[in-house]
């Protein structure tokens, strides 16, 4: 099968080289023009324009956007429209919230073009372990390109699904990564505690690798976390500071529309918030209410 790829980060780029290996021949597309040149010397075919790309795919062509949320999408979209040709097939792998998609959709069928949401999980391991995607769009689209996700996929027949109309591909990795924020913060706060019991002397590393064998809360994420104990005991050099993408801002949002709690995604969502504070305001707040009200002494800065 022939298809377009515009946008080669890494993810981009690992996946290009992924279907390559699986047989399949993907014509690649990224403004940069080394990067584009970087997955032509694995295989794939340049593009150093989305005119040359389209011009290089047969109709019915199918076109994979992996660029970043929000604007990009949009501009990309009207930039494809005065390309493609009706019955075109637009895939839209990024994470892109769930309601845009469901927007974008509706303005591509309004024009005769296909329009599916794969939600992707894999980033940078995704080359050697496979891809895990949630598919989103008409059952006749999904089968239209069932070959590409069965090789991006750890296998043929797991690690991917249809899950339902056009955005719930988007919405169901939106939730996935909910959970991940509740998830990493949980390992983080569990091994702040065990490195803060210094009476023990514990070695996290070590930690990290016993539970990853027979414990309920193995994971592929603990193995990542071990990886990183291992590298960096003390992870020296490292700014507490964390980023995020948007989609557990998005879950958060969609809990409440939903009346749904959500406690645990919520906190760890703003203990991410709170990582970036460089001078927090509601702390020191905190500490003259105390002083008002008690009298209590308030350390200051030197």
């Amino acid at each position: 099968m022939k298809i377009g790829m515009v946008g080669l980060g890494k993810m981009g780029a690992n996946m290009t080289v992924r279907l390559i290996k699986g047989g399949h021949q993907v014509v690649g597309f990224a403004r940069t023009k080394a990067v584009v040149d970087a997955v032509v010397a694995q295989g794939a075919i340049g593009a150093y324009s989305l005119e040359d790309l389209v011009h290089q795919l047969e109709p019915p062509r199918v076109v994979w956007l992996m660029i970043p949320s929000g604007p990009p999408v949009d501009q990309t979209l009207e930039q494809l429209h005065a390309l493609l040709a009706p019955g075109d097939l637009v895939v839209d792998g990024g994470n892109s919230y769930y309601r845009d998609t469901l927007r974008r959709a509706a303005l591509m069928k309004g024009r005769g073009f296909h329009y599916m949401d794969v939600g992707t999980s894999g980033g940078i391991w995704g080359l050697a372990e496979g891809y895990s995607m949630m598919v989103g769009g008409d059952p006749a689209d999904v089968e239209r390109i069932r070959p590409v996700l069965e090789t991006l996929a750890p296998a043929p027949g797991k690690g991917w699904g249809h899950m339902g109309a056009v955005g719930s591909g988007h919405f169901v990795k939106m939730v996935h990564n909910g959970i991940e924020y509740g998830m990493m913060q949980a390992y983080a706060e569990g091994f702040a505690v065990l490195q803060g019991k210094t009476d023990f002397a514990l070695d996290l590393h070590q930690v990290a690798e016993v539970w990853r064998y027979g414990s309920v809360i193995r994971s592929w994420l603990l193995e990542l976390t071990e990886s990183a104990l291992e590298e960096n005991p003390r992870l020296e050099g490292i700014e507490p500071w964390v980023a995020d993408s948007g989609e557990g801002r998005w879950t958060v949002t969609e809990a409440l529309d939903l009346n749904i709690p959500a406690p645990v995604i919520t906190l760890a969502l703003e203990q991410r918030l709170r990582s970036r504070e460089a001078d927090p305001f509601t702390e020191r707040l905190l500490a003259m209410m105390r002083n008002k009200f008690g009298g209590h002494e308030v350390k200051r800065e030197t």
